[in-house]
């Protein structure tokens, strides 16, 4: 019984090492043109990255290693994921350029600012962002098995550069790092309600 709880403690984090391991398989994939592979492989990669985080929060499992794993995988899972559309569907990339230059020119400013700010991932897990990565992961899954709704795209990087633009002032806001703030609202509303 011991050890079924001591794994179950280390489950969120055995997901997010799962999902990382699963990047270089889909990088060959990607790579060598085998789409039904890699759409196999990032289906269950992408539900990783909500299981990972509903367990652990459900079940007071967090931790900050466990954000840190979780915000790297969810990277690195993005960048492959980009990647396999290029590979795999690049008129979905000529299509809708502007969409995917937005897109990625904001991620790709709001991890650079947080490793110059604090040296690491935000992880800051906002409303806001988790939003944004169930859609793009929607999005992505839905245009490997069945193929691209522009509606979905639009409204997945909609909402993606609303995060991270929402994750920039946070970390303007935010001098020291922390993990799971909820967003800029609750942010403000903590600086201006005065302490007991």
């Amino acid at each position: 019984m011991a050890a079924v709880i001591t794994a179950w403690r280390h489950l969120p984090n055995a997901l997010s090492v799962a999902r990382l391991g699963s990047v270089p398989l889909l990088g060959y994939f990607a790579a060598s043109g085998a789409e039904q592979r890699f759409t196999w492989l990032l289906v269950p990669a992408l539900l990783t990255d909500v299981a990972d985080g509903y367990i652990a929060r459900r079940f007071g499992l967090t931790s900050r290693l466990g954000a840190m794993l979780d915000s790297l995988a969810d990277a690195l899972l993005f960048l492959v994921a980009v990647f396999g559309v290029w590979a795999l569907h690049p008129d979905v990339l000529r299509e809708h350029a502007l969409a995917g230059l937005l897109l990625a020119g904001s991620w790709v400013t709001e991890m650079a600012v947080a490793l110059v700010r604090y040296g690491r991932l935000s992880s800051f897990h906002t409303y806001a962002s988790k939003v944004a990565g169930y859609l793009l992961g929607i999005m992505v899954g839905v245009l490997f098995v069945w193929g691209l709704p522009p509606l979905l795209l639009y409204a997945a990087v909609i909402v993606s550069v609303g995060a991270n633009l929402e994750e920039l002032a946070l970390m303007w806001l935010l001098p020291a790092w922390r993990t799971d703030v909820r967003g800029l609202y609750w942010v403000l509303r903590d600086r201006r309600t005065p302490p007991p």
